[in-house]
């Protein structure tokens, strides 16, 4: 059992080091899983993407706002099964008001630079998800919580 401490920096470091995040939303026509490009916030208690608000996924998160994201290192090699890292994010999401907007974009920025235009273009949302706990699973099967405090 890893302590909450050691817990923590390894769900940050790894938020850190990977840019994408599969995000699950739940609408009317069903479930739908999106590739996303994500930040998270420092303290852990937010993550951050863009999207176009024509898509299925905004759709959903307005409808239905719980979603849940899935991060991982793996390499797609045997060797996972005992060295990847994989963290189920559980949360809800809600579109970042303009009062939060320069929080959210230089957060989310910083990680993502290259997606400045697209993140501003009128078209498009910031969306914050407010986390509630992260599910870490290490050694294929190590299962351990980390609750985020609001």
């Amino acid at each position: 059992m890893t302590d909450a401490a050691s817990l923590r920096r390894m769900v940050s470091n790894l938020l850190a080091t990977q840019p994408l995040a599969a995000l699950s939303t739940h609408g009317e026509s069903g479930s739908h899983v999106s590739l996303i490009a994500f930040a998270a916030t420092d303290d852990l208690r937010e993550v951050l993407f863009a999207t176009a608000k024509g898509t299925r996924k905004f759709r959903n998160l307005v409808a239905e706002p719980r979603v849940a994201l899935l991060v991982d290192n793996r390499s797609n090699r045997e060797a996972d099964f005992r060295d990847a890292m994989a963290v189920t994010i559980v949360g809800r999401a809600e579109e970042v008001e303009s009062a939060d907007m320069d929080r959210g974009l230089t957060c989310y920025l910083r990680k993502h630079t290259l997606l400045r235009e697209f993140v501003t273009s009128p078209g498009c949302a910031l969306v914050r998800v407010r986390v509630e706990a992260y599910f870490v699973v290490t050694r294929f099967q190590h299962v351990q919580e980390l609750r985020v405090e609001p």
